[in-house]
């Protein structure tokens, strides 16, 4: 019982500041930390659809195919991390509005916090949602790297998102997935007590 808290816990808390760091630092700036968020800012820009809603959105679709994929307890983990930081996301977008006085660093803080949350959901076995669902699948099926065919997917949702919103938008989140992706090895490298976790490229057999 203690170590199921624990994990839950772990899991509420990286949600948590993933979705701070998308609304508060990314997000108002348009710029999306993976490619989920790519689609959830262009929904709202297309259907004025609120952020959390199109973060759910865009992750629901890839959360139905995970359960057969992954397995029950990680789709669950990863149901509950996509809910509660599309809860967050809709929370902040909503109810405050900070002054964002220099992009740079917005993009810097955003990134490092986003690192740190998926850091965290990845140690407790859960993940982030987005293309990662759809990128394990693909690269297992094709024998591919996972790391490169989630950027390939992600840098195409970045591109459509520049030339519809604003074409910097592509610098700028390939500065984000280069941060944050360092921060998530941080975090998951880092030697403290560990909880018993599920790689996201464990597959139900």
């Amino acid at each position: 019982m203690r170590r199921f808290l624990l994990i839950y816990t772990y899991l509420l808390v990286g949600a948590i500041i993933q979705g701070m760091s998308m609304s508060l630092f990314l997000f108002p700036h348009s710029i999306p930390s993976g490619g989920g968020a790519g689609i959830a800012i262009l929904l709202n820009h297309w259907f004025g659809i609120s952020l959390g809603f199109s973060l759910w959105l865009a992750n629901i679709f890839f959360l139905i195919f995970a359960l057969n994929y992954f397995g029950f307890t990680w789709t669950v983990r990863t149901i509950i991390a996509v809910a509660t930081t599309s809860t967050v996301v809709s929370i902040l977008s909503a109810d405050l509005s900070l002054p964002h006085i220099n992009i740079l660093f917005d993009i810097f803080t955003g990134s490092i916090f986003f690192g740190i949350g998926v850091g965290v959901l990845i140690r407790v076995g859960a993940s982030s949602g987005g293309m990662a669902i759809p990128a394990v699948m693909i690269a297992s099926y094709k024998k591919w790297s996972p790391g490169k065919v989630m950027m390939a997917i992600n840098f195409c949702i970045f591109v459509l998102t520049s030339l519809v919103i604003d074409y910097k938008i592509v610098i700028y989140a390939i500065i984000c997935q280069f941060i944050s992706t360092n921060m998530i090895d941080i975090i998951y490298n880092l030697q403290i007590q560990k909880v018993k976790i599920l790689s996201p490229y464990w597959r139900k057999k």
